[in-house]
């Protein structure tokens, strides 16, 4: 029997949080929908198992730096269709200077045969980059992208 999207779900959260990366592909489809719609900068839609596995790809020296993190407050909400579920939850950090940051996170995503095949995460981005002191990598990612003609 194929795992729950609940379960799915909780393997793909505690495997980001253990830093478990290399896993992590095979929890998606071989054909997906991925998105980010808060990436900041925006980020193009994770369309394939390859490109999730590239997205999770992070070199053994980078892996140490890494701070820490857990998974806390995990509100599972399931759907009037089985392979839907909406998850709020939170990865709670421990910063760079050793203080607790806590990213807020709501993740919708489609389970089919035990695989994510469809997702949208919602991360808050200014929170993740500052829980791991990376702020200034975020700046300035932001001062190199386009400029976007403003609405009116």
């Amino acid at each position: 029997m194929s795992p729950s999207p609940r379960e799915v779900f909780l393997r793909l959260v505690h495997g980001v949080a253990d830093g478990n990366f290399d896993e992590l592909p095979d929890l998606y489809g071989e054909v997906t929908d991925v998105r980010h719609p808060m990436a900041t900068p925006q980020s193009e839609p994770l369309t394939s198992r390859s490109a999730l596995q590239e997205h999770f790809t992070v070199p053994p020296e980078a892996r140490e730096s890494l701070p820490k993190r857990r998974v806390v407050d995990v509100v599972v909400h399931e759907t009037a269709d089985p392979e839907v579920i909406v998850a709020e939850f939170a990865y709670e950090f421990t910063s760079p200077d050793g203080s607790p940051a806590k990213v807020p996170c709501v993740f919708a995503m489609r389970v089919r045969d035990g695989r994510i095949i469809e997702s949208r995460d919602y991360i808050d981005p200014i929170r993740t980059y500052t829980a791991r002191g990376d702020l200034d990598r975020l700046l300035a990612a932001l001062r190199r992208a386009p400029a976007r003609p403003r609405e009116h």
